[in-house]
């Protein structure tokens, strides 16, 4: 836990957030150590998504990334 309880992890933000913008959301787990990427890769750690969240969820499904919708992510950033 703590301020780098993220370090190492690679965080992909996918369709539309209502309780901040994605933005905002890389910018929590940056602050957490984590690293933002735009695509979707076996390296990904977590795949979050919103509506309509697109190809990168199929890609993270087929790839066995885990995802987690926004609620679950905001609930494990409050766990950290």
């Amino acid at each position: 836990s703590g301020a780098r309880a993220l370090t190492g992890k690679t965080f992909v933000f996918t369709g539309s957030l209502t309780s901040m913008s994605r933005d905002e959301a890389g910018a929590k787990v940056k602050a957490l150590g984590a690293t933002v990427s735009g695509s979707v890769s076996k390296q990904t750690d977590y795949v979050v998504y919103g509506s309509d969240p697109g190809s990168k969820y199929d890609k993270a499904v087929s790839l066995g990334v885990k995802t987690l919708t926004e609620h679950s992510f905001l609930s494990f950033l409050e766990l950290l």
